[in-house]
């Protein structure tokens, strides 16, 4: 046993991020941490390399008890990490990367350190020369060149962030490849990654994590990727339940509102896309899978980089959140403290913005009007607040969604984007918004609804569009609706009842 993490705790305010969790490392492994977003696996990685300090537990490396305080304390006990974001200098040479801040001054031994640089790429199967500008290497190289650095400090376990995230296949496969040859030189590497096949083409054990609880910890053969999606979602897959979606409906070519073709941004994968007037239709996927940022994407957002986009059966352009608006489109963001509400202006100042951009600011609505505005959608959405003047950041979360529904409805949009509207409320609003998306779409409203939860996003939609690593791999619809099959479609078609794996 190379490293063994025994009953970790860590206490932010109001919130346990980690609670008594395991994990162990063997040496020579390649070990996968698993979860998915808010899970715990920062968390845990953070402390195990010293930027967070534990609030419990203890950490021993090759059966001695040590005490991390500080990333200097985990690269004293052969420890280091190499993050998803390249943290070295790219104005440096490759060798002036491996050696920088090391004892004696790079500039006193230049030379010794370029000549050993030269032998450690060689060694590795590094395609780079210790003078090369870093900058002017690939991000795939960028990367070993890290993992060298950590190598010659005599690390006993690698933690790798996110690595392949800004990779291709072709470079993946180097960086596989690399992995394999330290694993077989005797270093433990802990694994981070959102692509499950990755997990699957280089792990030798998986543990998971949930809502900064260990699920368990696995041989990688044990664990088929479909039981690994229901260990991640929290659902076992004997007690899956089949819910009816929202009522399918007999969609007709002509009745396609908006379609887009090879649509992408900085964010988003080209995909295609397309929703019906009057339908429910939902992205699901893990997080991360790319779904936020497909429909980031659709309401102009996030920069477009390519695509065709019709609306109405018109061709347009929309590049920006204002092109989206004046052709019907509305966005409930997926993170409504930064993206959504203005927290220190009045639930009358929220509901009417956008109403006020589409007019124009020299155009102003009129005191009077904004605040019949805001009593009109106070009532129907039943917003519970002192008053329409009160800050909209004093409000409940769930109410804080409901202005911000408020403020898309008074557009009166064709097309309204809802990503994860019920995310952080109680029950009853949950189930208030559900009924609101069905009665807009019965009114003849598109609606794209994303959520965490798979049983709304059952209850509340007759098509979802299944991702996977930013890829749509699936659409599922009628009786395809259902758990198991949404967890075998993210897991790449494996059967749901496969006991005997």
């Amino acid at each position: 046993m190379l490293l063994e993490m025994r009953h970790i705790n860590k206490f932010f305010p109001g919130v346990k991020a980690l609670s008594n969790v395991d994990f162990t490392l063997r040496q020579g492994e390649i070990h996968a941490l698993m979860g998915e977003n808010g899970a715990g696996k920062s968390t845990l990685i953070k402390v195990l390399t010293g930027v967070y300090e534990s609030d419990g537990g203890e950490i021993t490396v090759e059966g001695n008890k040590v005490t991390i305080r500080s990333p200097q304390d985990a690269q004293k006990n052969g420890i280091s990490t190499v993050y998803q974001e390249i943290t070295l200098c790219p104005n440096l040479t490759v060798a002036e990367n491996m050696f920088i801040g090391r004892e004696g001054g790079f500039l006193v031994r230049q030379r010794d350190y370029e000549k050993r640089a030269e032998g450690l790429l060689k060694e590795l199967g590094i395609p780079a020369r210790s003078t090369q500008q870093l900058g002017d290497c690939s991000l795939a190289v960028q990367q070993m060149v890290a993992i060298a650095r950590a190598v010659d400090m005599k690390c006993k376990v690698l933690v790798l962030d996110e690595p392949t995230s800004s990779l291709d296949d072709k470079e993946v496969q180097v960086l596989f490849d690399l992995m394999r040859d330290l694993k077989s030189r005797g270093v433990g590497i802990i694994f981070v990654t959102h692509f499950l096949e990755q997990v699957y083409a280089v792990c030798d054990r998986i543990t998971v994590l949930r809502n900064g609880e260990l699920v368990g910890e696995y041989l990688t053969e044990d664990l088929p990727q479909v039981k690994l999606v229901a260990k991640m979602i929290g659902k076992d897959l004997e007690e899956l339940q089949s819910f009816g979606g929202a009522e399918e409906k007999h969609l007709e070519e002509e009745d396609i509102f908006y379609e887009a073709r090879g649509l992408s941004s900085g964010e988003a994968l080209p995909f295609d896309f397309r929703i019906h007037k009057g339908e429910v239709n939902g992205f699901t996927g893990l997080l991360g899978s790319g779904r936020s940022e497909s429909v980031r994407a659709v309401f102009g957002a996030d920069k477009v980089t390519g695509g065709n986009v019709t609306v109405g059966g018109k061709s347009v352009k929309i590049t920006k959140p204002i092109d989206a608006m004046r052709n019907g489109i509305g966005y409930l963001p997926e993170d409504r403290k930064r993206d959504g509400i203005i927290a220190d202006l009045s639930v009358r100042e929220n509901i009417i913005l956008a109403a006020q951009v589409m007019k124009g600011f020299f155009r102003p609505i009129s005191r009077s009007e904004a605040e019949a505005f805001a009593d009109e959608y106070i009532k129907i959405l039943n917003i519970k607040t002192a008053s329409q003047e009160t800050p909209v950041g004093s409000l409940s979360g769930g109410n804080q969604q409901k202005v911000i529904l408020a403020r898309w409805l008074l557009t009166h949009p064709n097309y309204l984007i809802l990503d994860e509207p019920t995310r952080g409320i109680d029950v009853g609003t949950k189930l208030e918004i559900q009924k609101l998306v069905l009665k807009l779409a019965e009114e003849g409203v598109a609606v794209t609804f994303i959520s965490s939860e798979i049983e709304e996003m059952l209850r509340t939609c007759s098509r979802l569009i299944v991702m996977r690593d930013r890829h749509i791999v699936g659409e599922l619809t009628g009786s395809d609706l259902n758990e198991a099959q949404i967890m075998r479609t993210i897991a790449g078609g494996e059967a749901a009842n496969e006991k005997d794996r």
